[in-house]
């Protein structure tokens, strides 16, 4: 499949590159780059991303776009994710296709998990 007029690459906020890092490596096994003080890469096995230095955040309520991960045991991950220090936006719900839930990670970026399970 051609990488042509596909999505590449996905970057987020942070101010803490070492709490973020700890927290996605923990809950999902993401290995990271560190690129100096402003910039830190992350590899989740199947796409590439990273974390610029900045203050802001990402959020359904400011009109961020909502990064969807996907889960085959959603609950197990939704206690992961809050073990490893993210907070609950919005529990699990059911939808047409699946369940999901939303969480906040450390620095306060929104993202999501689903399952069709």
């Amino acid at each position: 499949m051609s990488k042509d007029q596909k999505i590449d690459y996905v970057e987020f906020a942070a101010a803490d590159f070492d709490t973020v890092q700890a927290f996605y490596a923990a809950t999902f096994g993401w290995t990271f780059t560190n690129f100096g003080p402003d910039y830190r890469a992350f590899s989740d096995g199947r796409l590439e991303g990273g974390f610029r230095r900045a203050d802001s955040r990402s959020t359904t309520a400011t009109g961020g776009a909502l990064v969807i991960l996907y889960a085959d045991n959603l609950e197990s991950t939704r206690d992961r994710i809050v073990a490893n220090g993210g907070t609950l936006v919005e529990d699990i719900f059911s939808f047409p296709g699946g369940r999901r839930f939303q969480f906040a990670d450390p620095h306060g970026n929104e993202l999501a998990v689903w399952t069709d399970k």
